[in-house]
């Protein structure tokens, strides 16, 4: 005789519970990879532990450091920079300077004096002019009798000059032309105008030979000109070693070129000093 299986009337409810856990349980049997009876279904992702590390890498470097952390090489580096003093100036320097009158105009002889005092470097310092002119549109060109002390590009505009100018290779200080060129040019008159290197018959860069025009600018002849939206002139007159003699024939050639009418103010300067006002 067969079992006779016995069912407990009102027990269907906790029968069909059982079902339902018997399927969830076969079903983690399942995501586990090879799964056999009495395997355990291990919980898939990073653990709590292995989150707080992903949390703390997150975490930005510039972030301040806490009590017993060590500081990151940029921080080290910043207090670096800000602990560093800048080197102070030499005694004579500073006694120069002590007595340099920043509201004074100083006769040209009385200038340069003052300038040579201020001087504190081992090169050969460019002395210039900085001056204030009564309007804009301010030019010309003159000779200077002692030149700048730089070496000054020449170029005379042909096909092959434009060409490279078109493309964006500028290797020359000052540009010559022949009135003829003045067609071509113009394609080029964008480039060229903004810096000052347009052929202009005003400055002596659009001439009739210029050929000739260039020896002249390699013994010293230089061109000036106001700034486009301001009417400043800045102008190199030589350098620290032509001594005070030199230095003041050119600067009296060049602001007589200028016109002393059309001047508001001049203040002299080498590469690192302060300026210093002329009374002109």
């Amino acid at each position: 005789m067969g079992k006779i299986k016995v069912r407990t009337l009102g027990d269907e409810s906790l029968e069909n519970k059982q079902k339902e856990i018997s399927k969830q349980k076969a079903h983690q049997k399942k995501l586990v990879k090879g799964g056999k009876g009495g395997e355990r279904v291990v919980s898939v992702g990073p653990s709590e532990e292995e989150l707080a590390k992903i949390q703390l890498s997150k975490e930005p470097s510039s972030a301040k450091t806490t009590e017993g952390q060590e500081e990151t090489p940029k921080a080290k580096t910043k207090k670096i920079k800000k602990n560093k003093k800048a080197a102070p100036h030499s005694k004579s320097y500073q006694a120069a300077f002590a007595n340099l009158d920043r509201s004074k105009q100083y006769k040209l002889p009385e200038a340069l004096s003052m300038l040579e005092k201020l001087k504190r470097s081992k090169f050969d310092e460019t002395v210039e002019l900085h001056i204030n002119t009564i309007e804009i549109g301010v030019s010309g060109n003159v000779s200077l009798p002692h030149g700048t002390g730089k070496q000054i590009k020449v170029a005379i505009a042909d096909d092959d000059i434009l060409a490279k100018v078109a493309a964006g290779k500028i290797d020359f200080d000052i540009l010559l032309a022949d009135p003829s060129m003045m067609p071509k040019l113009a394609r080029v008159a964008k480039i060229l105008g903004p810096r000052g290197l347009m052929p202009n018959p005003k400055n002596g860069t659009l001439v009739k030979d210029p050929q000739k025009a260039a020896e002249e600018f390699k013994k010293g002849q230089i061109n000036f000109r106001t700034e486009l939206k301001a009417p400043i002139l800045h102008v190199i007159v030589g350098k620290m070693s032509f001594g005070d003699k030199k230095l003041s024939d050119n600067i009296k050639i060049l602001i007589e070129a200028i016109k002393r009418e059309k001047i508001r103010n001049v203040t002299l300067k080498s590469t690192m000093s302060p300026g210093i006002k002329l009374e002109i």
